[in-house]
Formats: structure tokens, sequence, C-alpha cells
């Protein structure tokens, strides 16, 4: 049997971060489809996600078979492919994203994806910055390009994280009017992103000063899920034909609720006025051919808060779980 290196994990129990162990005898992956594509892995960014769904107990072993490696973002090198894909040649850099917290995540040596699921990596692009892309770059991309056009109004709710810096990049080269929300100590950032508009949450009443804005909006993003009322109070600063697009939320009893509100109570039963939707990805080649040409372009580019060695990666985690990264954390897991 052919092996690799990977961070896994037998229960996250505790914390993701004090259950991850290193291991040298994990098997390496197979081809078994004929659009799978093996990647050694260069680089790769965590999110949220990649803990807290292991973190979820009972659920998360219903939904992931252990022992397992987290990660879903990737910068590699292309091994081998199945005999339908025709887009890569072996050797070639490539970056993407996994469809979720898996088994085999991409904290290790070698990952399959789907060729749908990763493109070629521009060469004005280093590994680091291909791998900070993934879930979240992709996720900012499908909540904002599907539902605006050149000249709108944009709110996005939490502008510092992973998605947020991505988010505001692409809605300016979409051509959108950007207003978003941080701490004070990242107003600067979300400022030199693009940024037309920044609500220090720290010092102001987000809701309140939206809606002094009145009804411009055509479009909510919101990386937070919170304030909680942020949704039901958008009537007041969404355009009527306006979206409210959902994408984090806290994994809580209370957050559920309020987002299971949102999804099905009526206006007229205290709902909220606006669409709303609760976002999932789902990756697919063009929409990732489109948002690599925003890279590509120098349109859109990374932010990366810091960066570990493979043997560190669990103070990556830590570092994640405190709440107070800008931009993305990136994970070396082999040395170029």
């Amino acid at each position: 049997m052919v092996t690799m290196k990977r961070w896994e994990y037998d229960t996250a129990s505790g914390g993701l971060e004090k259950n991850l162990h290193l291991t040298t005898n994990a098997p390496k992956p197979k081809i078994t489809s004929k659009n799978q594509v093996l990647v050694e892995v260069i680089s790769m960014a965590i999110n949220p996600a990649d803990y807290k769904v292991p973190e979820m107990g009972i659920i998360s072993k219903a939904m992931i078979s252990t022992p397992a490696s987290p990660g879903m973002d990737f910068c590699g090198r292309v091994v081998s492919f199945g005999d339908a894909v025709k887009k890569f040649k072996e050797g070639e850099l490539v970056f993407g994203a996994l469809l979720g917290p898996a088994t085999n995540g991409t904290l290790s040596q070698f990952v399959i994806v789907q060729d749908s699921n990763c493109a070629s990596l521009p060469n004005n692009v280093s590994a680091d910055h291909g791998a900070a892309f993934g879930a979240a770059g992709f996720t900012a991309y499908q909540s904002i390009a599907p539902h605006v056009k050149d000249g709108d109004d944009v709110f996005i709710n939490g502008g510092s994280g992973g998605t947020g810096t991505w988010g505001i990049q692409i809605a300016k080269a979409l051509g959108c009017h950007v207003t978003t929300s941080c701490s004070t100590g990242n107003v600067d950032l979300c400022k030199s992103l693009g940024a037309d508009e920044v609500i220090d949450y720290k010092s102001f009443n987000i809701i309140e000063k939206l809606e002094s804005k009145g009804q411009r909006f055509t479009l909510v993003v919101d990386n937070v899920g919170s304030p909680g009322n942020l949704y039901k109070a958008s009537t007041s600063f969404l355009v009527p034909s306006g979206r409210f697009v959902q994408v984090g939320a806290s994994m809580d009893f209370a957050s559920a609720k309020i987002v299971i509100g949102n999804m099905v109570l009526p206006s007229f039963l205290g709902g909220g006025q606006r669409k709303y939707e609760f976002f999932t990805p789902k990756i697919n080649a063009d929409d990732l051919g489109k948002a690599r040409d925003l890279l590509a372009k120098g349109k859109a580019k990374a932010v990366i808060d810091s960066t570990y060695e493979f043997e560190n990666a669990p103070k990556a985690f830590e570092k994640l779980k405190t709440g107070r990264t800008k931009g993305k954390i990136v994970i070396h897991v082999k040395k170029e």
C-alpha cells in the first residue's frame, strides 16, 4: 500500500485542534472515476466549517467517517487524472475546493477532487493565494454575482473575514457600490479592498446606519449572522425586489431558530418581507472559470492573515478559532 502524510482526527470532542494528530501511513488516495484529479497539495487554507462541522458531535459522525482529515481549500500539482479529464496535464498547478467537509480533506499530501472543482492557477497568482480562494472565494462569488448588475448597491455584513475580503473585491469588480461592516481595527483593510462605505459595528448600530440610507440596496450578504434581526429589518434598506443572502451564522440552537424562521415565517406572522436565501455553494467549472479570470486580471486577490507550516497545523486552527483573523489562514503542506 502506498502511503502519505496527513493530519487526521478520530474525534473532535473538546476541540478539533486538540485532537489532530499527524500520521505518516495514511493510504494515498486513488483515482476511482473518470472525472477525478489526483493533486499533490502545496498549500491549503482553513475555514470555520473545517472545525465547526467535526465538532457537531453525533451530527458530524453521521456526515463524516473517521479517521478523517479536515480541509476543503487547496492549491497543488496535478499528479494524474481520470480518462474524461481533458483540461489538465500532469505537473500543472491547480486550485479549488472540495464541496464540503469530508473524510479525505486537504490537510494531506494528496487529495482527490472532481475536475469541475478545480482550475488552472494563473501565472501571476502564488500557491498560497490560490489556496486562499477556495470555498470562501467561491462562496463570495456565487452569493454576489448572480444577483447584481453594474451600479447596484450591495451591503456585505462582515467584510474582514475570509469570505468578506473576497466579497468586497468581487462586488467592486462587478461594478457595485459596496458598503460593509467590520470592527474598528479592520476599517482601513476594508477600505483598501475597495469598500465605498464601512460601518464600524463597535461604534455604530449597524441596522440604524443602514436604515438611515433608505431602500437603496439590491443585495445584502450576511457573512456573520449578527445582529440576529438584520433580515427582518432589511425591509427598510433593501429595495422591494432586493435579496438577502445568509452565508454565515453561529452553529447553535438560537441561530438555527432564527435562520429557520427567516426561511419559513411569512411576513404577516412577523417574518421578513424580502427574498431570503440560506446560501449553499455549488462549485461548478463555469463559475470557477469566471472567478479565475478575476484573479488573473488582478481584480481580486487573497488577503492572507497568516501562514503556518504543515507540522504546526493545530496552531493554525487555534488562531482561526480566536475569531480575530483578517482574511485567510494558509498552511504550507509541501515546501516548494
